[in-house]
């Protein structure tokens, strides 16, 4: 199948090729802006981590820098310039963004299909900002970030994979080249010297970009909110059904099974919206578990889109928990990411160039 498919990945791919010469040649502009712009993306359709990685950023710069992240709200129900507030939903702003604004409730969350006309909105609206976030802008190259950020899953890089529908990627591998920074996401938290190599090479990274590797923490579980149910240890639980629809499971679905001694699964598209219907089949599923040890377990990305009034109505008698996730630079690679973002926020933050 993927023979047939090659064809129209290059198609696919030359497409984008030429879009991106014309920003290249400038035929198309790509706009800088007076303050610090750091953009992480993917050459991917998706799964590599990008929310947890802006997640570690706001950590490092949040206490240093007025800090705003600005994504297009995938798969929302509003259009144009939105900016998260106490009330605003998955339906609003997209399960991501959502996902920030509930753990991080002081941040700056702004959502636009546009991303120059968001950064104008924001710079506008809240003047005391320094620095902005892009979620998931590698290919938007309207805005010029000072530092881009490229994301590629351990287990399935870049490298080895094709353009659209061949493969998951969004444009040829070539594009890497824009990138500063490629950090190797759900890494083992230790890489051995000898698949550092081995991926480097694979790579190839240009002698501008430098090369990263960051592996996945899973939190303990918690409540959903809306829900009585309150967790307890997981390796208490004997049996386990993981409700999730996000691209990759597979880093959950091997921790979970170190947890427990059997690990059932309802697996959902990315970004799935869920409905009466698949809570029926959660239902359904759950009760099939010959066991009176046993739990359900949601991702917090998903926990998000659980949480309208009628969904809760459904669940709200589950023993339905969530787990988080953080991401952590490994420690070979720590400190020299951590003082680049520093360095280049620190020369380059807004008020700064207004003097």
């Amino acid at each position: 199948m993927r023979l047939i498919l090659i064809p129209f990945g290059l198609f696919y791919g030359f497409v984008t090729w030429v879009r991106n010469k014309f920003f290249d040649w400038k035929i198309l502009p790509s706009r800088e802006f007076g303050l610090p712009v750091i953009s992480i993306g993917n050459l991917s359709t998706g799964g590599t981590g990008k929310t947890p990685h802006i997640e570690y950023i706001v950590r490092l710069l949040n206490e240093k820098t007025h800090i705003a992240t600005l994504s297009r709200g995938y798969k929302r129900k509003t259009k144009g310039f939105v900016v998260a507030g106490n009330q605003n939903g998955f339906e609003d702003l997209g399960d991501e963004a959502c996902q920030l604004k509930n753990k991080f409730p002081g941040l700056i969350v702004a959502v636009d299909e546009q991303r120059v006309h968001g950064i104008e909105n924001l710079l506008e609206s809240k003047p005391e900002l320094e620095t902005i976030l892009l979620d998931d802008a590698f290919q938007h190259r309207y805005v010029k970030p000072g530092i881009s950020i490229l994301l590629t899953d351990f287990y399935k890089l870049y490298a080895n994979d094709y353009v659209l529908p061949a493969g998951s990627l969004r444009e040829f591998k070539s594009g890497a080249k824009r990138a500063d920074i490629i950090i190797v996401t759900k890494s083992p938290k230790v890489v051995s010297p000898i698949t550092r190599r081995r991926i480097k090479k694979l790579l190839n990274p240009r002698d501008h970009q430098k090369l990263f590797f960051s592996y996945i923490r899973h939190g303990k579980l918690l409540p959903v909110p809306g829900i009585d149910y309150r967790p307890e240890n997981i390796c208490k639980f004997s049996s386990i059904l993981l409700f999730a629809g996000i691209a990759n499971t597979y880093p959950l679905e091997m921790y979970l099974k170190d947890k427990c001694g059997d690990l059932k699964t309802l697996l959902f598209p990315d970004h799935h919206q869920f409905t009466i219907q698949d809570i029926n089949k959660l239902e359904e599923q759950f009760s099939t578990i010959i066991s009176r040890n046993k739990i359900i377990v949601t991702t917090e990305k998903d926990m998000m889109r659980l949480r309208s009034p009628q969904l809760l109505d459904r669940i709200k008698h589950l023993p339905l928990c969530y787990i988080p996730v953080k991401v952590n630079i490994n420690k070979e690679d720590r400190e020299e990411f951590n003082q680049i973002i520093l360095h280049y926020v620190e020369e380059n933050r807004r008020n700064n160039s207004l003097h």
